[in-house]
């Protein structure tokens, strides 16, 4: 098969990135042929003989905005003479201008547009405004990309769900959730006192975009104040952070550690007893696979895209990511029971294993090669299908 995968970043620590990094890998191995149009690969893919890397420098340009269009018209062009020579084009969102065969989608900008946390609810500047331009124009022109794709991968039920919100037919959508690496994110002990984090008491780990709100750490800090047994890490940049002086407003600093921007999450997953994770909205979160795979028992929210992954033996998922007094009530079943959290810690591990980025890759490659059998059938009618093979419902849409 003849593979083309259109994305901005392909390498590890990029979360669409290393999703496509994965599906590269899986692709290499099953002996594909592999165009990258992308803007960065990593050197291990680049080098590879099986792999043609086609460029899109977007550097010099001064916003993500312009960026990503100069980048669409760019892949745009290159498709447009080259197409024909591709038996399957995987895209993310409206990435380009060209209709894709497989169209996986990260993020619905038209749900995160009528989120109440979205930026330009909580900033009404100059900054707010071009935030809900660059959503209200990417949920646009998104529509378009979903409508002209064969198939959409939802990364969560919850993107499932948005996106039949929008008129994708449900059997045009497949749900295939993103990995994790079980080798990096594993149960075990870390010392905290390397960490500078409190030993002899429990601990708690908030970690994510700590600027905004819509993490919501302010109802975690809210509800810690109810739960006086336990302390709480925090993961994220504090630079214009307001969290830091609300910790201190609520009297509670001596219990939160504002622990910055980390690359070392992995071990600090092995130093805490529980993540706590009720976000406002998200579409599907890498770190939340990655508290479930270290062994850590998990409060999060539905509107927490993967919250369908937290059962009730590994978990505690609330139906309101505001209601603070259900938050801190879950906070202190799990606080007041070491054998529950390690029990629970168990069960996510287990349910982490389900959800290896190699298994996440062999999905996605089954999928292809589906497609293209599909492809080949109904482009030989007079060939009857072998035995075991998969009709597909898909639409038949072509690319440009």
């Amino acid at each position: 098969m003849k593979l083309c995968i259109v994305t901005h970043k392909l390498k590890k620590g990029d979360g669409q990135g290393r999703v496509n990094y994965e599906v590269a890998q899986e692709a290499i191995l099953r002996g594909h042929q592999l165009t990258l149009l992308a803007s960065e690969v990593a050197p291990e893919i680049e080098q590879n003989s099986k792999v043609n890397w086609i460029k899109i420098s977007v550097d010099g340009y001064p916003s993500e905005f312009i960026r990503n269009f100069i980048f669409a018209y760019k892949s745009a062009s290159w498709l447009q003479k080259n197409r024909s020579e591709i038996d399957l084009l995987k895209i993310n969102g409206a990435i380009t201008n060209v209709a894709a065969d497989v169209n996986a989608v990260h993020f619905v900008h038209s749900s995160w547009l009528r989120s109440p946390v979205h930026i330009s609810r909580v900033r009404r500047d100059a900054y707010g405004f071009y935030q809900w331009l660059y959503t209200a124009l990417n949920a646009r022109w998104e529509k378009q990309a979903f409508q002209r794709a064969k198939v959409v991968v939802a990364v969560s039920e919850k993107v499932a769900q948005e996106l039949i919100k929008i008129g994708v037919p449900r059997d045009r959508i497949r749900v295939i959730v993103n990995g994790v690496d079980l080798q990096e994110f594993i149960p075990g002990i870390a010392s905290r006192q390397k960490l500078n984090l409190p030993e002899n008491v429990n601990l708690g780990l908030f970690a994510g975009d700590i600027r905004t709100p819509r993490k919501n750490l302010d109802s975690v800090l809210q509800a810690l104040v109810k739960v006086p047994d336990l302390h709480l890490a925090v993961v994220g940049s504090t630079d214009g952070s307001p969290f830091p002086q609300l910790a201190a407003d609520l009297g509670i600093s001596e219990r939160v550690h504002f622990l910055g921007y980390r690359r070392d999450i992995a071990e600090i997953m092995r130093a805490v007893d529980l993540f706590v994770f009720p976000s406002r909205y998200e579409a599907c979160t890498l770190v939340l696979l990655e508290a479930l795979a270290s062994g850590l028992p998990v409060i999060t929210a539905t509107a927490t895209g993967g919250a369908e992954l937290v059962t009730s033996e590994c978990g505690i998922v609330l139906p309101d990511s505001d209601d603070v007094e259900a938050l801190a009530a879950a906070l202190s079943s799990l606080a007041s029971d070491r054998t529950l959290m390690q029990q629970m810690g168990q069960a996510a591990r287990a349910v982490a294993q389900q959800h290896s980025w190699s298994t996440m890759a062999q999905t996605y490659m089954d999928l292809f090669e589906e497609l293209q059998q599909h492809e080949e059938h109904s482009s030989h009618p007079d060939l009857s299908p072998s035995s075991g093979s998969i009709s597909l419902p898909f639409g038949t849409a072509s690319a440009n």
